[in-house]
């Protein structure tokens, strides 16, 4: 991989994205947003980035809009020459049992955790055989791999989000890109921080380790699978879950 790579992270504003952000440019990446708004302190985050010598670039639109992802992309390739990292981070949670579920609820998150992703990788792979290689990670969910209650369109589209990682890792691999998926458990953002007590107490009692994961932990994860030291990995699902899983 080139010494400055080239990355482009999907809902990368806020929470773990953000810290994916910031990781990625402390490794040597210039970094793209892509988010439906810029942050309210975009000058905050702008200054992490430049403070390690990387740059920085903002871009708003809609996963979920094919032709803004597929521009979002070929604006990167004509600022920086190419791209050599995609995280697909971009997700949204509409939690409702499954016969309460509206068709709305159902399709906005399919479409923004599943498809949004999907536009990205099918965008990002032409570019990044022509840039020689790449790194694509996909942020997944446990709860992708064994169900939770209330959340059948999140689940399903984490769940699709998987297939996808190792069906492409397979179509890619003669072209030097990678194709993995993180999975993280329960991790400490605003909306874990506004659960009910009574469920977050229940959610960390089943995490080996006895805690929620902080943001950094996915972020450090990610930006692992997105290095040279990981060259050698594809096609898998790394869960980042303090064993919550099992």
């Amino acid at each position: 991989m080139p010494e400055t790579r080239r990355a482009l992270v999907t809902g990368g504003s806020r929470g773990i994205g953000r810290c994916i952000v910031e990781t990625l440019a402390r490794d040597g990446c210039d970094v793209c947003v892509f988010d439906r708004e810029p942050p309210a302190d975009i000058s905050a985050l702008v200054a992490a980035i430049e403070s390690h010598g990387r740059q920085f670039v903002m871009i708003t639109g809609d996963v979920r809009d094919a032709g803004s992802v597929q521009d979002a992309c070929e604006s990167v390739t004509g600022r920086w020459g190419g791209l050599d990292v995609l995280v697909n981070n971009a997700g949204i949670v509409r939690d409702r049992v499954s016969w309460k579920m509206t068709d709305d609820e159902w399709g906005d998150v399919l479409g923004v955790n599943l498809t949004g992703a999907f536009y990205f990788c099918r965008a990002a792979v032409p570019i990044m055989r022509q840039s020689g290689g790449g790194a694509i990670v996909n942020l997944a969910s446990i709860n992708g791999m064994r169900g939770k209650f209330g959340q059948a369109n999140y689940t399903a589209a984490k769940a699709g989000l998987i297939g996808l990682t190792k069906s492409l890792a397979k179509e890619v691999a003669g072209f030097d890109i990678t194709v993995n998926a993180v999975a993280p458990g329960l991790i400490e953002t605003d909306i874990v921080r506004s659960m009910p007590v009574e469920a977050r107490d229940k959610a960390v009692g089943e995490i080996l380790l006895g805690r929620p994961g902080q943001v950094g932990d996915v972020a450090e994860a990610i930006a692992f699978l997105c290095s040279a030291r990981a060259r050698f990995i594809t096609g898998e699902v790394l869960r980042v879950d303090g064993g919550q899983y099992i």
